[in-house]
C-alpha cells in the first residue's frame, strides 16, 4: 500500500499528544487528551489492515510479531536488565514515585527470573516506571490478531451475502463483550490488566478498517467544501465537552460509566485530528515533514520518551532547589506541574531527544555500511 502521509501526521500528531499528557499538562488538557489519543493509534493501525490476510494469516502474524512483540520484548528486557543498575546511579528510588505515592523497588533475582518469563509469555512485567506506555505493544498485538480470528470465523460461519456488513458486526460484537466485562468488573484472567484495553483496541482497529472504506468519499467531501478546519474545530469541541463532564479514556479500570462514555469523543477525536491533518498535509512545508516523520517513528518515543523526561527533571530540580532524588519521580516531577510551563520542556525532550538518538544511530549505522561496502570494493 502505497505511504499515507495524511495518517503518518495523524500518528505524528498522537504521539505528541501522548508525551504531553504524559508530562503532566494542564489537567483539563490531559483530561481532553485522553479521550482519544491511544484510540487514535488503533484505528489508523486497522486502517491499513487489508482482507488479504484472511488467506494469509502467516503473513499478517508474522508482520504482527516482528512489528510488535519482538520490540516489546527485545526492549523490556533491556529495561529489565538496567533495573536495578538505575536504582544505583539514583534514576529511580524508594522515596519517590507516582502521583498516587506508589514507588518502585530494586528487584531480587527471582523477580527478575519471573519478570522476564511474563515478559516473553503475557507480554507483561515490563518495568512500570521506565516503560509504561509498553501495554499498548500487547494492546495492538491482541487487538489486530483477534480482528483477523474473528473475521475469518464470521466469514467462515455466516451467509456469503453477510460478508460485506463482517466488519459492523465485529465492532457491535466487541462493544456488547466490553460492556459485559465493565458491568460486572470481568476480567480476562489469561491477559496482563484483564483485556478491557485489548477488545477496546479491538473495536477501535475495526473502526479504523471500517472508515478506509469511506476515506476516498469522505475526503472528497471535506475537500470540496474546504472544511478540514472547521469540522476539525467542531469535533475538537465535542470532544472537550465529553472530557469535561463524561470524562473517560482507555484505562484498564475503566468503569461501565467510563465505557459509555469512550467510543463517540475517541471516534470524533480522530476526525479531528485526521481533518487536521488532511489540511497540513494539502500544504508543504516543514509541519509536514516533521509531523510525518515524527509519525513514522513513534516507536522510538514510545520506548524512551519517559527516559528522555530525566533530562528536563534535572533542569527543574536545579531550577526549584529540590531533593534530586525527585528524579525518580514516574513520569514527571509532581510538584509545581499544574503551576508552570516544565511540561512545555518535558514534551520537547520526549519527543526531540528519542529521534535524535535514531537519527544519531541511523547516521553511524549508514556510515558503517558504507565503510563495509568500500572495504570490500577495494578487496576486489
Amino acid at each position: 500500500m502505497k505511504r499515507n502521509t495524511t495518517i503518518s501526521i495523524c500518528k505524528g500528531i498522537a504521539i505528541i499528544l501522548m508525551v504531553i499528557a504524559h508530562a503532566e499538562a494542564p489537567g483539563w488538557l490531559c483530561k481532553f487528551i485522553f479521550e482519544f489519543h491511544m484510540p487514535l493509534f488503533f484505528i489508523t493501525a486497522g486502517y491499513f489492515f487489508s482482507l488479504k490476510y484472511l488467506n494469509d494469516e502467516a503473513s499478517f502474524v508474522k508482520k504482527r510479531v516482528k512489528g510488535l512483540y519482538w520490540p516489546f520484548v527485545k526492549w523490556s528486557v533491556f529495561f529489565l536488565t538496567i533495573h536495578n543498575w538505575m536504582f544505583d546511579i539514583g534514576i529511580l528510588n524508594e522515596r519517590y514515585g507516582n502521583e498516587m505515592g506508589g514507588v518502585t523497588h530494586p528487584y531480587s533475582w527471582h523477580q527478575i527470573q519471573q519478570n522476564l518469563w511474563n515478559i516473553v509469555t503475557a507480554m507483561g512485567g515490563y518495568d512500570q516506571f521506565l516503560c509504561g506506555a509498553f501495554w499498548f505493544f500487547r494492546g495492538l498485538f491482541v487487538a489486530s490478531i483477534l480482528y483477523l480470528i474473528i473475521y475469518k470465523l464470521m466469514d467462515a460461519c455466516l451467509p456469503k451475502k453477510a460478508f460485506p456488513i463482517i466488519p459492523y458486526l465485529i465492532c457491535l460484537l466487541m462493544l456488547l463483550l466490553c460492556a459485559w466485562k465493565t458491568f460486572e468488573g470481568l476480567k480476562i484472567v489469561t491477559l496482563v490488566q484483564g483485556g478491557y484495553r485489548d477488545l477496546m483496541g479491538c473495536f477501535f482497529f475495526g473502526c479504523g478498517f471500517i472508515f478506509r472504506q469511506f476515506a476516498d468519499r469522505y475526503q472528497a467531501i471535506i475537500s470540496r467544501h474546504g472544511i478540514y478546519l472547521w469540522t476539525g474545530i467542531i469535533f475538537g469541541i465535542v470532544v472537550f465537552l465529553f472530557s469535561k463532564y463524561l470524562t473517560a479514556n482507555m484505562n484498564w479500570r475503566s468503569t461501565f460509566t467510563q465505557f459509555l462514555s469512550l467510543p463517540i469523543p475517541a471516534l470524533l477525536g480522530f476526525l479531528m485530528t485526521y481533518n487536521i491533518s488532511q489540511w497540513i498535509d494539502r500544504h508543504e512545508g516543514w509541519l509536514k515533514q516533521a509531523l510525518a516523520y515524527i509519525g513514522d517513528h513513534t516507536l522510538y518515543i514510545f520506548i524512551f520518551h519517559i527516559c528522555a523526561y530525566k533530562v528536563v527533571s534535572l533542569w527543574k530540580i536545579w531550577y526549584y532547589g529540590l531533593d534530586i532524588r525527585q528524579i525518580g519521580c514516574h513520569m514527571v516531577i509532581h510538584e509545581y506541574s499544574q503551576e508552570d510551563w516544565f511540561w512545555v520542556a518535558y514534551t520537547i525532550a520526549g519527543v526531540g531527544i528519542p529521534l535524535a538518538l535514531y537519527w544519531l544511530q541511523e547516521k553511524l549505522s549508514n556510515k558503517i555500511k558504507g565503510d563495509r561496502a568500500s572495504t570490500a570494493a577495494q578487496a576486489h
